[in-house]
């Protein structure tokens, strides 16, 4: 059933070339061709969830924007505020994968088409009856100037008084620590959910002991700060308290998309006012399903899923 609560985020897309077969990419010939993106699958997500879900981004004008935007429609998300750009070509990422199980990404993404995006283009209606607008710090990280859109957006959802979740998502082959810490100050004052990993909090802030993320909150006045931690499950603190609730038990075949599928979880929980541990565990059980299905957004589950699982009803043997 279609949840009242609409959610919107923005960011860039891609098409995701996956190896056949393993070993150096100058000797593999065959590819399999999937979508992907950190909003993107953020927004499908949370319309395989229910929720009514909006992304704005640009695509190439181009057959892989074609194939983005009909893949993306399919799933329910609302395209209203996503455009073709001529002249752009559709970004566009390699995989490889050694032997081990290691691997590479390899971006072709210079001149993307959401490089064109202008504050002009920042409109009130892109956040018309929204319940929350969601960032990641990917689309910060891509084009210097992106900075300036996402402060024109969370400007429009203040004096709307929409709340701000805000998953780091640090991509260090974009920008460096240096640029995303400047950045993330700027962004942190305006955030109402803080999502990140523990790691990633660490590399950010220096700080990592919950006196110094508790300090963290009170400074910012982030209302949620949620430390995501994979197998050893997630925490929050809230009002001056925490909740902890450990991971599912799972066999993981990949992890790409089990922060974005948390992210949307959560998200769905605190819009539907769950308390914290039934918010924890929520969320936990979308990231737990994304693992164990290969591929950037294949595993993002449907609610009636979720419930299943967490609740002992489903039993993944993949």
């Amino acid at each position: 059933m279609l949840s009242p609560y609409k959610v919107v985020t923005i960011g860039d897309a891609m098409i995701t070339m996956n190896p056949i077969s393993t070993g150096p990419l100058r000797f593999v010939t065959h590819f399999e061709r999937k979508v992907g993106g950190a909003e993107l699958n953020f927004a499908i997500g949370c319309a395989r969830l229910g929720l009514q879900s909006r992304w704005i981004s640009l695509l190439g004008k181009d057959e892989f924007g074609r194939v983005i935007y009909n893949f993306t429609r399919g799933e329910g998300v609302d395209m209203t505020h996503v455009q073709f750009v001529e002249g752009y070509p559709t970004s566009l990422n390699f995989k490889e994968i050694q032997e081990d199980g290691s691997g590479k990404t390899f971006y072709y993404r210079y001149q993307s088409p959401i490089s064109t995006f202008t504050t002009e283009m920042m409109k009130d209606e892109m956040l018309e009856g929204v319940a929350l607008l969601h960032l990641t710090g990917v689309f910060l990280a891509i084009d210097p100037k992106n900075v300036e859109l996402v402060q024109e957006l969370i400007q429009i959802a203040k004096q709307k008084n929409i709340p701000i979740s805000f998953d780091p998502n640090i991509r260090l082959k974009l920008w460096s620590i240096e640029e995303a810490r400047k950045v993330y100050e700027m962004i942190f004052p305006d955030i109402d959910i803080l999502l990140t990993g523990l790691d990633e909090f660490r590399l950010i802030t220096g700080k990592d002991s919950e006196a110094e993320l508790e300090n963290f909150a009170a400074v910012y006045n982030i209302r949620d700060l949620v430390i995501k931690d994979g197998a050893n499950g997630s925490k929050l603190y809230r009002e001056g308290m925490w909740t902890r609730v450990s991971s599912f038990k799972v066999t993981p075949v990949d992890t790409v998309g089990a922060g974005d599928g948390f992210d949307a979880g959560y998200v769905y929980g605190w819009l539907h006012s769950y308390e914290p541990d039934k918010l924890l565990r929520f969320a936990n059980g979308v990231g737990a399903l994304v693992t164990t299905v290969s591929g950037d957004n294949e595993g993002l589950p449907y609610f009636e899923e979720v419930d299943a699982f967490i609740n002992n009803e489903l039993i993944i043997e993949r």
